[in-house]
C-alpha cells in the first residue's frame, strides 16, 4: 500500500504523459507507463526508498530508474509557484504576514572545498549550525505554517541570511511596502525593510528593557506556528529527512515536495 491518495498519483502521471508528449517520445517505447512511473515517484518522495530498490522492485534497469526520478522530479519542480506569484495571492488574499525560514537538508558528504570568509578552507556544503552536510533551502510561510513558497538550494555553509538576499528579500521587501511583513529568527537580523526579528541580548550589556523582552515573546510566539512548513513537508515526504543524490538537486527536490503537498491540499487543480 502506499500512503499517497490516487487523484496525486493520477496528478503527476498526467505530467508525466504530457512531458513525454513534449519531448516526442514513441508509444510502448518506454520499460514504464505514465501511471507506474508516477507510483515508483511517490514511492521514493513518500518513503526515502533508494532508486536501486524502486528499479529492482519494477523490472528496469538502475539507470533507468535514476533516470525515471529525475525526470519526475524536474517535471514536478517545474510545477512550483514563483516567488512574486506566491507573495501576490498572499497578499491578495489578506494574510496578517508571512514568515520566513531556512532549513539544511542532510544529504551525503561532498567532498567540494571552498574558502571561509576568515580564509580557511572548509567543506562547501558543511554547515556548522546544522553539525552535518546539507543544503540550505529557504522558505516563506503562512501564518498558520503552510509553506507557499520554496527557493532553490545553497551549500550548507551558506547561512540563512545570505541564502535569503540571493533567492527571496528583494521580492519580501516590495510586498512589505504594501502591508506584508515578514516575521523572522536572529539568523535573519539585519535583512532589511518589513523583516521583522526579535532584539537580540547584548552578550557584555545589561539585560533587555521588559517591553523589548515583552515584544520578542510576541514576535516568538507568532512566529513558531509558521516555522511548522518545513515539519510539514519533511515529515509527510521522507525523502527530505536524507537524501543522497547530488546535493546540486535538492532544491528541484524540496519543490517537487512542494507541489506534491500544494496538490494534496486543493492549493493545485
Amino acid at each position: 500500500m502506499l500512503d499517497v491518495p490516487r487523484e496525486a498519483v493520477l496528478f503527476l502521471a498526467r505530467l508525466l504523459a504530457t512531458e513525454r508528449k513534449l519531448r516526442g517520445t514513441r508509444n510502448r517505447t518506454r520499460a514504464l507507463t505514465c501511471y507506474h512511473q508516477a507510483i515508483m515517484v511517490l514511492r521514493h518522495f513518500r518513503d526515502g526508498t533508494d532508486p536501486a530498490t524502486l528499479a529492482r522492485d519494477h523490472g528496469i534497469g538502475r539507470s533507468t530508474g535514476y533516470r525515471y526520478i529525475d525526470e519526475a522530479t524536474a517535471v514536478l519542480a517545474d510545477q512550483a509557484p514563483h516567488l512574486h506569484h506566491a507573495l501576490k495571492n498572499a497578499h491578495e488574499a489578506g494574510v496578517s504576514h508571512l514568515v520566513l525560514d531556512g532549513m539544511v537538508i542532510p544529504t551525503d558528504r561532498c567532498l567540494e572545498k571552498t574558502t571561509s570568509v576568515k580564509g580557511k578552507s572548509i567543506d562547501l556544503w558543511y554547515s556548522g549550525k546544522a553539525r552535518h552536510h546539507g543544503g540550505n533551502v529557504q522558505g516563506v510561510m503562512e501564518p498558520d505554517g503552510f509553506p507557499l513558497f520554496i527557493s532553490d538550494v545553497e551549500p550548507g555553509s551558506v547561512n540563512d541570511l545570505p541564502a535569503a538576499r540571493t533567492h527571496m528579500l528583494g521580492a519580501l521587501y516590495a510586498f512589505a511596502a504594501k502591508g506584508l511583513p515578514t516575521l523572522a529568527d536572529l539568523g535573519y537580523e539585519g535583512a532589511g525593510i518589513g523583516v521583522i526579528t526579535p532584539i537580540k541580548q547584548p552578550s557584555d550589556g545589561p539585560p533587555l528593557a521588559l517591553d523589548n523582552r515583552t515584544l520578542n515573546k510576541l514576535q516568538r510566539g507568532v512566529r513558531c506556528l509558521g516555522e511548522r512548513g518545513f515539519a510539514l513537508l519533511t515529515q509527510r515526504w521522507r525523502l527530505l529527512q536524507h537524501i543522497t543524490a547530488s546535493p546540486s538537486k535538492i532544491g528541484d527536490i524540496a519543490r517537487a515536495a512542494l507541489v506534491l503537498t500544494h496538490f494534496e491540499h486543493g492549493r493545485l487543480a
